[in-house]
């Protein structure tokens, strides 16, 4: 059994999104192996507390280190303004914590947050190094942006894929850690290309993961379509809801009264979802329900027939989460759901013109709703692809494969 050294900046076994997920990939790690993880001291209340009401032998083999930068070199952080910065310092001074604390293991694994284009620093330790699972949200295609969002959402997104660029092409902290690290585990294909490494380094790995959830034989008389997601440009509700009312008004009055789309969230673009839902005169059809309960959002999984999921981002956390309630997936065809889903287990529809793009996503739906064998199948196939590569316990085998991989190699 190693010890692995762990660099989480962000973990809360009481939150999902990046927090959730820190916390899950420590675990996997401590199925096979010992380790430290290093984390920010706000997080510690939340851990400890997890820790003492939910007891497990698996915690004998975790230990937690908490680091922040002192006060004068944080001062300046409010809230999540200016967190990119501050993660940039605490990674840029981790080894000094490290080389301080006298902190013994094997193998050092930068974990999260799950940027490429921000750099690590565990290859001063002088121990084998892998960085990641690491990726980045790709430019948001202007055809999805600027006409439905406007010029302040389009600039925002250009100035950080410049911003992001900037990091990949002149930052030499970066260029050192992609040289450095043994290996880079990558969450989809465009990684390599923006890192611009040999192909050697690079291991592909499915960035996020679900729990597993048993699942009710439910005799389904409705077709509910589910959402889950923020309200910002990032998700595309906006083509969620109109590729939606372009399959429902092509259904019989007959095949209305069965289906429903459901929106689950909520974010700042809200609003504008609920101005299209209006112009469209389809309010009876749709449901939005802000965040709820872990019980509650369960109960509307088992419910659903097919998850729409129309995100331009480069990775997406509830894609597992459907794929885990056996929901076939209609997506995007690019390097974020379009990489989780196969055409096994949902639809990919190319991103084209604003239009087209619509039309192609309700035919996915349509398709369907009306083939009751292939609907049948893909349902099949989404719990098969989910337990085969999206269930946190899958994790941890593969974790301890790179682990092996690279200490036989520094051996």
């Amino acid at each position: 059994m190693k010890t692995i050294l762990a660099t989480a900046y962000a973990i809360n076994p009481y939150k999902g999104s990046e927090d959730g997920t820190g916390w899950n990939y420590i675990l996997q790690i401590a199925r096979l192996n010992k380790v430290i993880a290093i984390t920010r001291k706000n997080n510690r209340p939340f851990i400890e507390k997890y820790i003492n009401e939910n007891q497990d032998e698996l915690y004998r083999n975790m230990h937690f280190e908490y680091y922040d930068l002192p006060y004068w070199m944080r001062f300046w952080k409010r809230g999540g303004k200016g967190a990119m910065l501050y993660y940039y310092l605490w990674q840029l001074f981790m080894p000094v914590f490290i080389k301080k604390k006298k902190i013994n293991f094997d193998i050092a694994h930068n974990l999260n947050f799950h940027n490429d284009w921000t750099p690590t620093m565990l290859w001063m330790t002088g121990k084998p190094v892998i960085w990641g699972p690491v990726g980045h949200h790709p430019s948001i295609p202007k055809q999805f942006l600027l006409p439905i969002y406007g010029l302040k959402a389009y600039l925002k997104d250009r100035r950080l894929w410049i911003l992001k660029n900037m990091f990949w092409y002149l930052d030499p902290m970066l260029r050192l850690s992609v040289a450095k690290a043994d290996i880079i585990l990558a969450m989809n294909s465009s990684v390599p290309k923006v890192l611009r490494t040999k192909q050697s380094k690079i291991r592909m790995i499915k960035s996020v993961s679900s729990e597993n959830v048993e699942l009710t034989n439910k005799n389904k008389t409705n077709f509910n379509i589910l959402s889950v997601g923020r309200f910002v440009p990032l998700k595309g509700f906006d083509l969620t809801i109109r590729s939606f009312v372009s399959f429902y008004k092509g259904l019989t009055n007959e095949q209305k009264n069965k289906v429903k789309l459901i929106l689950v969230g909520d974010g700042p673009e809200l609003p504008l979802l609920e101005k299209i839902i209006s112009e469209e005169n389809i309010s009876e059809a749709i449901q939005i329900i802000h965040w709820l309960e872990r019980s509650k959002l369960t109960e509307i999984y088992c419910d659903a027939s097919i998850f729409l999921f129309p995100s331009h981002e480069g990775a997406g956390m509830v894609v597992p989460e459907a794929l885990s309630y056996s929901l076939p997936v209609v997506c995007l065809a690019n390097y974020g759901p379009g990489e989780f889903v196969t055409d096994e287990c949902g639809i990919r529809v190319e991103a084209k013109e604003y239009k087209k793009t619509i039309i192609d996503l309700a035919d996915a739906m349509k398709k369907l709703f009306e083939n009751t064998e292939l609907f049948a199948t893909m349902a099949l196939q989404a719990r098969k692809r989910f337990d085969e590569y999206f269930d946190w316990n899958v994790k941890a085998k593969i974790l301890n494969d790179f682990y092996e991989e690279i200490y036989l190699k520094n051996e």
